[in-house]
């Protein structure tokens, strides 16, 4: 046998245990707690019904004595005893005893245990307080077990005897016995039946469990793209087409990897040549016509400002993948946050011919909110700088600040071409450009997405009326 084939059976057989030990135990340990609840709920209802049995009787009985024997002194109350015991219809299985003060038992419908001074619970408790006593447990004479009931007889105000109705529990102990052994023995059909399910269950699933998990290994070994022949039309059908589906994007999301270290290369280069072309410029002749020198230097700072930007949305994109990205959390100014990006963008944007129009909160001062200043204001840069390059066109910006229902929400539009209504789906996603021909990396938007959600707001990007594309920002307040 090879060593896959080893490892491959070894692997089956761990399945089967763990399948069955959470399988089978739990059920076992329903099963057995039932059995239990069941034991103690069969065995209550006997022996509470046997109890309540002797009680009644007592009860009836010892009213019987009351009212027509007790008053007329104690000859009368013996001779009642003996007429009562003698004709007791129940001796079969319940005897009557008739117990004096000093407990020794005067009369007793089977004879057998007269003389005799029992001393058990029930006894003793109806002459120390004078009211019905209950035993359950050995008989101290006969050694079986019994259950008992003694009720006070009274005459002129004290006890001159006891009625005690006594029974063996041998009869009703093989009753539960039964009902016990019964619903065990439907306990364990049960738990059999459902372990030999659980087994053809195993047989029928863990095969092809073992087939797809080889298939992932090869996947995680770097084989993308691979695709396992589905034969199964049910869940494991659904894992099967789960594991084909992973395979396709993961080898889809290999490719975009190479596509964005290409395109990313391509504009890292762009801005490069552009800073390095104008720097040799002006470095050969730094006295040459004013107007063109500002314009090389004004083109040497955008491209620094798009590089910087483009750096900087790759670092935070490394951050978001291992999970580094993170805020540092103070009390903001909202409103002066968004101005200062406001006005830092309106200069650059007036040489570029476009208008930033702005409209701030009719209140005079918004709220502070819990945020991080610097990633906010990373927000409003990127977007701005997104609204001039992709609707430039335009030629206006406009961006408002308001308050709306608990919440500060920060509108920006532009008044270009817009967005394609199939590509607005996908526009926060990762890497995606759609239809675009602008550039940039492809992760801006995504990372103002994150920054947004981790503040715990509502970040949306839609097409306005009349034209353009609207960014919508929602900041709750503290409450």
């Amino acid at each position: 046998m090879s060593d896959n084939t080893t490892r491959r059976w070894t692997r089956l057989q761990g399945l089967r245990k763990r399948w069955l030990l959470n399988t089978i135990m739990p059920v076992f340990v329903l099963l057995t707690v039932l059995v239990a609840l069941f034991s103690i709920g069969v065995s209550n209802y006997y022996y509470g019904s046997m109890q309540k049995g002797l009680e009644t009787r007592a009860e009836v009985l010892s009213n019987s004595f009351h009212e027509y024997f007790m008053g007329s002194g104690y000859s009368s109350y013996y001779q009642k005893a003996v007429q009562a015991a003698q004709n007791f219809e129940d001796k079969d299985y319940i005897e009557l005893q008739f117990i004096s003060g000093s407990g020794r038992i005067e009369v007793s419908s089977s004879g057998l245990t007269a003389g005799t001074t029992p001393e058990t619970g029930d006894i003793l408790q109806a002459l120390a307080e004078n009211k019905m006593g209950h035993f359950t447990g050995m008989d101290p004479e006969t050694g079986e077990q019994i259950m008992a009931v003694s009720q006070p007889l009274l005459a002129n105000g004290r006890v001159v005897g006891i009625m005690r109705f006594v029974t063996s529990m041998r009869l009703v102990n093989s009753q539960v016995l039964l009902a016990v052994l019964v619903i065990i023995l439907i306990a364990l059909l049960c738990l059999s039946m459902v372990l030999i399910s659980n087994l053809m269950f195993i047989n029928n699933v863990v095969e092809p469990v073992a087939v797809v998990s080889d298939a992932a290994k090869r996947i995680s070994q770097g084989g993308y793209g691979f695709r396992v022949e589905n034969t199964y039309a049910d869940e494991l059908g659904e894992l099967v087409d789960n594991i084909n589906d992973m395979s396709m994007k993961i080898s889809q999301n290999e490719k975009m990897k190479s596509e964005f270290i290409s395109s990313v290369s391509h504009e890292l280069r762009t801005p490069l040549t552009a800073i390095n072309g104008w720097g040799e410029t002006l470095m050969v002749d730094p006295t040459s016509d004013p107007a063109q020198t500002r314009r090389g230097i004004r083109i040497i700072l955008n491209e620094t400002r798009r590089l910087s930007t483009m750096v900087e949305e790759l670092l935070d994109f490394s951050k978001m993948e291992d999970g580094r990205f993170t805020l540092s959390i103070e009390e903001v100014d909202l409103q002066a946050e968004f101005e200062d990006a406001i006005f830092t963008y309106m200069e650059l944007f007036r040489q570029d011919g476009i208008e930033l129009a702005y409209e701030s909160s009719e209140e005079e001062l918004l709220p502070a909110i819990s945020g991080d200043p610097e990633r906010l204001k990373q927000v409003f840069c990127n977007l701005l700088d997104n609204a001039a390059k992709h609707g430039g066109a335009g030629k206006r910006i406009h961006a408002s600040i308001a308050r709306e229902d608990g919440w500060q929400v920060i509108r920006i539009r532009d008044y270009g071409p817009g967005i394609p209504e199939g590509e607005l789906p996908f526009v926060k996603q990762k890497f995606y450009k759609g239809s675009s021909k602008a550039r940039g990396s492809g992760i801006g938007l995504a990372v103002c997405d994150e920054i947004i959600r981790l503040h715990g707001g509502v970040f949306e990007i839609a097409n306005a009326e009349g034209g353009g594309a609207v960014v919508t920002i929602r900041l709750q307040e503290k409450n």
